[in-house]
């Protein structure tokens, strides 16, 4: 059994979460499509035979693997795609699928945005952080030495295979890592999501646990409504608003920490610290309550996410933090709680209150 979940829009399309999602690829390849480049990672390989199997009477399929983790997100990637469409005469009746984590549906998606500026794509996530998070919302890009996801472009796919399935041979590390942006959802806008959570940690902790399509459908559902309201990151983040910018809750200091680690990190797990000093900051700065910011760390433990961040990398990530996408000129602006599904936007906080806010995460 599968859910659908609509991303509205200009061209609205749907995400679809479920054991066996996968039997429904085919029928989103359009007709006009003679040519399929299946971006993926070495780890799904068996997911990219089976889609072989099933498109190779109707298309000419181009399997292109891609390097591992964050490492598929450079310039040198998608310089490479490009040369083979070239060579293989991609036009724009052509398509792209993206199969694997998040940074593959990054680059593919980036890939696919720049083609003749703009071939369709679509996006099967194998990963719970690439079925939360990053294959929804029309955001793709790579990374420069500046910094993580500088360089991109908003390309919608025109739809979005979850198949549960997948995620039964994802480590457990890497299963853990993406439940950050699923806690993220929960704070930001469906609390139900924490409750579940708390509950029974363990059970959320395994892909296999008996909570977990409600735990993707929720958290999904959560994006899919963001960002129908807000596809360019143009609306306001408050009361009243319910701008994209919200989705970058934990976020700011998560790049930090993934550039400071030069992306050896998993994104998920530079999140969770990402969320525990966003709660900390939010109650620095007088808007959140400490039981609230305190439930952050709790949850985030409960799973076996990290917490804490060394103290001496205060500097070098408050530098970083500076070329955050979020970040106006030199003023730094932050996602911060006031309360449970109450985001707002905190501009310039006072250097004491980040170091109060940072000293949580360092204890």
């Amino acid at each position: 059994m599968t859910d659908r979940i609509t991303v509205a829009g200009a061209e609205p399309y749907a995400v679809v979460v479920g054991a066996g999602a996968l039997a429904e690829l085919e029928a989103l390849v359009p007709d006009g499509a003679k040519r399929v480049a299946v971006m993926y990672q070495a780890a799904v390989a068996d997911v990219v035979a089976e889609i072989e199997k099933v498109l190779a009477a109707r298309c000419d399929v181009v399997p292109i693997e891609v390097p591992q983790g964050e490492h598929a997100k450079v310039a040198g990637v998608a310089v490479s795609a490009w040369d083979l469409f070239g060579s293989r005469g991609f036009t724009r009746s052509d398509l792209v699928i993206a199969v694997g984590g998040g940074a593959v549906t990054d680059v593919a998606g980036f890939v696919a945005a720049t083609w003749l500026r703009g071939v369709r794509f679509i996006a099967v996530p194998t990963t719970l952080l690439g079925m939360v998070d990053a294959a929804i919302g029309g955001k793709t890009g790579i990374n420069i030495g500046a910094g993580k996801n500088l360089v991109g472009a908003f390309h919608p796919p025109i739809g979005v295979i979850c198949d549960l399935d997948t995620l039964e041979s994802l480590p457990r590390a890497d299963f853990a890592a993406g439940l950050a942006e699923v806690v993220k959802a929960g704070f930001i806008a469906d609390p139900v999501i924490l409750d579940l959570i708390e509950s029974d940690p363990a059970a959320a902790a395994a892909a296999t646990g008996p909570r977990t399509a409600e735990l993707i459908t929720r958290a999904v559902s959560v994006k899919a409504t963001v960002v129908s309201a807000d596809l360019r990151e143009t609306a306001p983040v408050g009361p009243g608003g319910l701008g994209r910018e919200i989705l970058n809750y934990g976020h700011t200091l998560a790049h930090a920490i993934e550039k400071r680690e030069n992306f050896r990190w998993r994104h998920g797990d530079a999140v969770s610290v990402g969320l525990v000093f966003a709660a900390a900051l939010s109650h620095a700065a007088g808007l959140l309550d400490r039981e609230t910011a305190d439930r952050h760390r709790t949850v985030l433990d409960s799973i076996g996410l990290p917490t804490s961040y060394p103290a001496a990398a205060w500097p070098e990530l408050r530098a970083a933090m500076n070329l955050d996408k979020k970040t106006r000129g030199r003023t730094l602006r932050f996602v911060v709680l006031e309360g449970l599904g109450q985001a707002r936007i905190l501009v310039d906080p006072d250097a004491v209150v980040l170091e109060t806010a940072y000293a949580e995460v360092a204890r």
